[in-house]
């Protein structure tokens, strides 16, 4: 009788594995969003540098009364493009600050002059040391943050077409509402 080997039950249970994890990831409240260790604690420090002419974004308005936006954009990234002019809509209802990232001034003060400039201030990130410490993976990324400087909520991408209505603006409500 010929003995089988053992090795041939490994494709089956990797195979079984595989599908278990995809379907604990699908069971998931939220399976598109990407956790924040941020969420609930205070707003890490921003950099201390800002493009010609503009303000200079501070820790000391991050814990200024009221709800506030931080998006960490850049101007050659397409979605920051794309979601450009959400961020000026939302500068019409509060406070939305800026940390360009990796960024020429040039290009990102073209990149404002083209588009407008939704920012009350704006932070530098050359060389990405600040996105490392807000837990920043890509831009762009919006924080919600209360008026204590405590981040309440993150958004990776563009907030854009149904992400923005149904991801972005109820915690923006949630977040209003706790005022």
């Amino acid at each position: 009788m010929a003995r089988i080997s053992p090795l041939v039950a490994l494709p089956p249970l990797a195979f079984a594995a595989l599908a278990g994890m995809f379907l604990w990831g699908m069971g998931r409240d939220e399976p598109n969003a990407l956790p924040s260790a941020m969420v609930g604690r205070e707003a890490p420090a921003v950099p201390q540098t800002t493009l010609p002419g503009k303000t200079q974004l501070t820790d000391e308005m991050l814990r200024q009364p009221g709800v506030k936006l931080v998006n960490f954009w850049a101007s050659w990234c397409p979605p920051c493009r794309a979601e450009h002019p959400t961020l000026m809509e939302l500068a019409k209802q509060m406070p939305v600050y800026g940390v360009d990232l990796r960024d020429v001034d040039a290009n990102a003060l073209s990149f404002l002059q083209e588009g407008g400039d939704p920012f009350a201030a704006i932070a530098t990130d050359p060389k990405g040391r600040g996105a490392i410490d807000w837990g920043v993976t890509a831009p762009p990324e919006t924080f919600i943050v209360d008026g204590e400087g405590k981040v309440l909520y993150r958004f990776a991408g563009p907030l854009v077409r149904e992400d923005f209505t149904n991801r972005f603006l109820p915690e923006l409500e949630k977040a209003r509402a706790a005022e």
